[in-house]
């Protein structure tokens, strides 16, 4: 005759509550693995990547329709090159000791996910993950580049050269003082390759805003190395702001914030991009004012949380801005 299924086994409990008690916590420990990695690729930073992306989209639909599917691909792939970098960032300062020698870092602004310090994953979960989500970006956009032209090839190998470079040795271009260029040129980029995947050829209207929207960028890593500062140079990084020192650094992103906001302007008088664009400079106030900010505190870099925050708004409003002005003047 058949077992009961139902029956009481050695230990306590029936098979199918053994069962359903195990299931759950499987599925509460995935859950918690699930977070952490979402976590480690510090999300909130991908809507710049987003505004970037809408950017591109909007300059391609100046001039040809949109193809929803290669739309979702490229918001897609550049979003998770954007967290592969972030995370391989991680692992690279955790282990050349950056992170846990940081102990002014605005949170979540600077300093890291803190994953790696606070004990909850370790550098080689962080090495693993950032390696996965990269060939993840590789293997899509070798199928988007066969479907949208060979520029793609060339424009993500080198967003993903410059991702890597970043913070991996031998280059380790922060720590030379070049890391704002690096990322300034990886959203330069985006924008560029947002458009080209749909417009199947590169054009100088993306070039053109790419570049303003590159700048604010530029600024807004400038503005994040204050607090980051006195660890870097304890352990070696010779980031921009090390070099130059609080003063110096806080008038270079005052001039990079001009610049930015000159680019739409130029390019207009120029007749080389629609009045449209001319809606980026509605960002113009919010730079403005993390620069007076900066010049205010920065040698207390404790007090820069709204330098920050105005430099994280003025870059996704100056995207976003010139892509409605864009979409408005077709």
């Amino acid at each position: 005759m058949g077992g009961n299924p139902g029956r009481a086994v050695p230990g306590g409990g029936d098979a199918a509550t053994i069962a359903a008690m195990v299931f759950v916590s499987a599925v509460a420990a995935w859950r918690r693995r699930a977070g952490l990695h979402w976590r480690m690729t510090r999300p909130a930073f991908l809507l710049l990547t987003l505004s970037a992306v809408v950017l591109g989209l909007a300059s391609a639909a100046t001039a040809a329709a949109l193809a929803p599917a290669r739309v979702l691909a490229t918001v897609l792939l550049a979003c998770l090159a954007h967290a592969g970098g972030n995370v391989l960032n991680d692992y690279h300062d955790a282990r050349n000791g950056a992170d846990a020698a940081n102990r002014d870092a605005l949170l979540p602004f600077t300093g890291g996910a803190r994953l790696i310090q606070g004990g909850w994953v370790t550098e080689r979960d962080t090495g693993r993950w950032a390696a996965l989500l990269l060939l993840a970006t590789v293997a899509g956009g070798l199928v988007l580049a066969s479907l949208s032209g060979p520029a793609l090839w060339g424009i993500g190998a080198a967003g993903l050269v410059l991702a890597w470079a970043y913070s991996a040795p031998p280059l380790a271009l922060m720590a030379r003082g070049l890391g704002e260029a690096a990322v300034a040129t990886c959203w330069w980029l985006v924008v560029l390759g947002a458009d080209y995947v749909q417009r199947g050829a590169l054009a100088g209207l993306p070039a053109l805003l790419g570049a303003g929207l590159a700048l604010l960028v530029a600024g807004l890593l400038l503005v994040n190395g204050f607090p980051d500062a006195p660890a870097d140079a304890q352990v070696g990084k010779r980031t921009l702001v090390v070099r130059l020192g609080p003063a110096a650094a806080a008038r270079l992103y005052l001039g990079l914030a001009l610049l930015a906001h000159a680019v739409a302007p130029l390019a207009v008088l120029a007749g080389r991009a629609p009045a449209g664009a001319l809606a980026g400079l509605l960002s113009l106030p919010l730079s403005l004012a993390a620069a007076w900010q900066l010049q205010r505190h920065g040698r207390t870099p404790q007090r820069l949380r709204p330098a920050i925050g105005l430099s994280i708004a003025a870059a996704n409003l100056h995207a976003l801005a010139m892509a409605s002005g864009l979409a408005l003047g077709r």
